[in-house]
């Protein structure tokens, strides 16, 4: 499959890992949605897959280009390639329009996602017994999740290195936002903001020849918390890999409806109307993060009044569906030209 890749293939795959960093960065969406609706999802997870111990003793035999073409090397690089340029581009962007244009936001989102539910439900013909019962588990648990109240900051390892399995549930697994369940974890601002903040400062002092920070404690224990979420989110993806590639093979439109309820749930999380709700001292003032940024606790959802404002984020779904009927349309292109 990588011989037969266009330039412009390579490039969409680029804007597709861009796409699937921004997604994944935001709570309540997923990146996986992403992937899906692009029309990637099972090659992303069949790659993926390919890391295993096979693909180990060919790197460590120095079979580079035989390691390469067995993990399916151009297709996720590329893809990884863009989710980092993500990270430190279109992201921030992001952010930046989610403080001074929320609702928009969270309405482009929220259609994106209603999209995405019309594009996977076209997996199915007939809805069977055993699809109806998967659905309904998963809408369960995609709102059930929603609503849980989160947990306090943790830095133990242990707990670290599982939140770091979890947090890339988000790539693999369409419907759960990586994002949020940290939130709910309570670790998004240790290891999303405060670790990922000290690691850009230790790249700077660096670069700088000042490695002052070494006799820094509480920097060098957020480097080790970034180090062990990192292994964590890598033990993550390729033990998710495995398990959907098995699920998918076997069970595969049991997996599809659970993952249309994953997505269903998960609309609750991205309602565009709802004020978020913010962490707060005992005295009431706000707790701020090393950015000086307020700190999320949760969300408080409530039914819009009919105005312009109103008007303009129902525009903003429609565009966001719009959005995924045009992803659709190249993935299937593609598909049919890869065919």
């Amino acid at each position: 499959m990588q011989q037969t890749r266009s330039f412009s293939d390579k490039l969409f795959l680029v804007i597709k890992g861009i796409a699937m960093g921004a997604a994944n960065k935001v709570p309540g969406v997923s990146g996986g949605v992403v992937a899906f609706v692009a029309g990637f999802y099972e090659e992303f997870i069949y790659s993926l897959q390919k890391v295993n111990k096979k693909a180990f003793k060919l790197l460590i035999n120095g079979r580079f280009k035989s390691f390469f073409q067995y993990t399916n090397g151009r297709f996720l690089g590329l893809l990884f390639f863009g989710m980092v340029v993500s990270y430190f581009s279109v992201s921030k962007v992001l952010d930046y329009f989610l403080i001074r244009y929320e609702l928009y936001v969270w309405s482009l989102f929220f259609g994106m996602i209603l999209g995405s539910i019309h594009y996977i439900n076209k997996e199915f013909k007939i809805w069977y017994l055993k699809t109806r019962i998967a659905l309904i588990i998963g809408i369960a648990l995609g709102v059930g999740i929603s609503f849980l109240n989160p947990a306090t900051e943790n830095d133990n390892l242990i707990f670290v290195f599982f939140c770091g399995i979890v947090s890339v549930s988000g790539m693999t697994l369409p419907g759960f936002s990586g994002s949020f369940i940290l939130i709910l974890l309570g670790n998004y601002v240790l290891l999303l903001v405060n670790s990922v903040n000290a690691l850009f400062d230790t790249m700077a002092d660096i670069v700088q020849l000042d490695f002052n920070f070494l006799n820094n404690a509480e920097r060098m224990r957020l480097l080790q918390v970034l180090v062990v979420f990192t292994l964590g989110s890598v033990a993550g993806l390729v033990t998710f890999s495995h398990f959907l590639t098995y699920i998918l093979k076997h069970y595969r439109k049991i997996t599809l409806a659970t993952i249309i309820g994953f997505i269903v749930g998960s609309l609750g999380v991205v309602w565009p109307w709802k004020k978020t709700i913010y962490k707060t001292s005992e005295t009431g003032e706000y707790i701020l993060d090393p950015d000086g940024a307020k700190i999320i606790e949760n969300f408080q959802r409530f039914l819009p009044e009919l105005n312009l404002e109103t008007l303009m984020a129902v525009v903003y779904i429609i565009i966001g569906i719009l959005t995924v009927l045009t992803l659709e349309w190249y993935g299937q292109k593609t598909l049919k030209t890869h065919a």
